[in-house]
């Protein structure tokens, strides 16, 4: 019986995928549920499994665009696996050919071929940075002489001699996908960045006393995402028009928080989205975050959970960004970028002291977020991770962290 294998449904309103690599070779015998294919969609990277055991027949190249429901490869399931035991089976011997007696030729005098050069004259040009070969030798047969070196004038501009080559490889669905967004996202809103700058001590303070009794209490770590994930609930619940996006002539609010995280993954940039945040404590938020992180990094990411979202936060602090104007994630309007923790004089109640400071910036589409609410919603992030104690732990932190 002859399986037709066809692209299945990634997602909502997806109609097309794209062959990223196969993972089996035509004709190759393959197990039920054993992947056969990455495919991109124009928000992840999915495998594709076999629907039944068999032989293969590929139906499609890597990096062909076929529809969903399209078939890409036939399954004949009436093949039977083969043996793959082969450890009982002797190898056979062959015996190798006496090999025919080397013949030493005598060195040959030497002769001088057009463009040779004498080894005074390779030293000079090599120190001009000059090929023998662009040199016309005035020698016997053309060889080029000391004199020849050293009269060659070097050509105007860039030695060369290094390499130069250069090669074109196709950009996957996802990362064509992200490059119109992003243009999408300058080009449809009237986005604006405004800056702050937050002392970090209070935080440090924090994790370094607690972060070892908190992973060993809940086995993941206290990391910085869940102090910025629940200081932008707070200034969310604060400011609600940063929690809104255009719905045509509408401004659509939203009275939950769903925050879209950007994580690097092997595919590109991917935004996975942590639900419901302002329901999450401490733990919930590092606990979702790892999840999705190690998803994303193995490619196992789904459509659902990187759909939605109504704010995001992006961390180039982490590639060692000092200052960035993150682009807004359309549709949503607000964007918050962490940045590089750096150690800096400040004044502290008139006297010059060493922090931790982090410049955070937020983008955000001027069309219905005002400055007045933006600059507000950012200094109240400012103020949540400068006191987190009192604004994001109630005065308890072990209550907080539950521990």
């Amino acid at each position: 019986m002859i399986l037709e294998m066809k692209v299945p449904s990634p997602g909502e309103s997806i109609t097309e995928v794209e062959i990223a690599e196969w993972l089996v070779q035509d004709g190759d015998y393959v197990e039920k549920d054993q992947p056969i294919a990455e495919v991109d969609s124009d928000k992840a990277t999915l495998e594709l499994p076999a629907e039944a055991s068999g032989t293969i027949t590929l139906k499609a190249e890597e990096g062909d665009a076929v529809a969903v429901g399209q078939v890409v490869c036939l399954i004949d399931t009436s093949a039977k696996a083969p043996d793959g035991d082969t450890s009982a089976k002797e190898e056979e011997k062959v015996e190798e050919a006496p090999k025919p007696e080397t013949k030493v030729e005598a060195p040959k005098a030497d002769t001088y071929a057009s463009g040779t050069a004498s080894p005074a004259a390779k030293k000079i040009l090599a120190e001009k940075g000059m090929d023998t070969s662009t040199i016309s030798g005035t020698g016997k047969d053309g060889r080029v002489t000391k004199d020849d070196a050293v009269n060659a004038v070097p050509s105007m501009g860039t030695p060369t001699g290094g390499d130069r080559s250069s090669s074109n490889s196709k950009m996957s669905m996802l990362r064509r996908k992200v490059a119109e967004r992003l243009v999408e996202a300058k080009n449809t809103t009237a986005m604006l960045t405004t800056f702050n700058e937050v002392n970090m001590s209070p935080v440090f303070a924090l994790r370094k006393e607690y972060k070892e009794t908190f992973k060993s209490k809940h086995g993941v770590g206290l990391g910085f995402m869940s102090f910025f994930s629940l200081a932008v609930v707070r200034a969310l619940q604060m400011y609600p028009a940063v929690n809104s996006m255009i719905d045509g002539k509408e401004m659509k609010t939203f009275n939950f928080v769903d925050i879209s995280i950007a994580v690097s993954g092997p595919k590109g940039l991917m935004v996975p989205v942590i639900r419901n945040a302002e329901n999450l404590t401490f733990r919930g938020v590092e606990s979702e975050v790892k999840r999705l992180a190690l998803r994303a990094r193995d490619g196992q990411i789904t459509v659902d959970e990187m759909t939605g979202g109504t704010f995001t936060i992006t961390n180039g602090g982490v590639f060692g960004s000092m200052l960035s104007t993150p682009i807004i994630n359309p549709p949503q309007s607000g964007i918050l970028g962490m940045h590089n923790i750096i150690e800096r004089p400040i004044a502290v109640d008139g006297k010059v002291e060493i922090h931790p400071m982090m410049y955070v910036a937020l983008s955000y589409d001027h069309r219905i977020i005002d400055g007045k609410e933006s600059v507000g919603f950012l200094v109240a992030i400012k103020e949540a991770l400068e006191n987190p104690i009192e604004l994001l732990m109630g005065n308890d932190i072990k209550k907080a962290l539950e521990l």
